[in-house]
């Protein structure tokens, strides 16, 4: 059984929008943190932002929920982050961590993945530098 919060959460990363931005008020406690690769923010503003700026910034992006774990007011989900190239699709894979104040809100929302493999790594130019150095810097190569 998906605990609640989880599931409220799962949904909106699902349906997001532009429209259902205001919805954060709802989701994120008032001085909720925010932080993935690129930001580190606070409070419903700063929450609101970073999300416009992806819509603004992106193509089609779609969050696909692949799995949720909630233990007490922790909960890890796992995703893909769907966008559109003008050359090809891409797929980024990634974690978030949650942790949720006492009223069920979202107080810490916390994004792992890696830049350089999901990003940095399919971009031209920049990409072959980054398999070159991600080759000459491994263990096993």
């Amino acid at each position: 059984m998906t605990d609640p919060r989880t599931a409220r959460i799962a949904q909106f990363y699902t349906s997001i929008t532009p429209a259902s931005l205001a919805q954060i008020p709802d989701i994120y406690a008032t001085e909720a943190r925010f932080k993935d690769p690129f930001n580190d923010v606070q409070g419903h503003r700063d929450i609101t932002r970073v999300f416009a700026h992806m819509f603004d910034t992106v193509a089609e992006p779609r969050f696909e929920v692949l799995s949720t774990h909630t233990q007490g007011d922790e909960a890890w989900l796992t995703w893909n982050f769907r966008l559109q190239r003008a050359n090809a699709p891409l797929v980024i894979h990634g974690a978030t961590r949650i942790l949720f104040d006492a009223q069920g809100r979202v107080s810490l929302h916390r994004d792992y993945w890696d830049p350089a493999e999901e990003l940095y790594s399919k971009v031209p130019v920049l990409g072959a530098f980054v398999r070159w150095l991600t080759r000459r810097l491994s263990a096993t190569r």
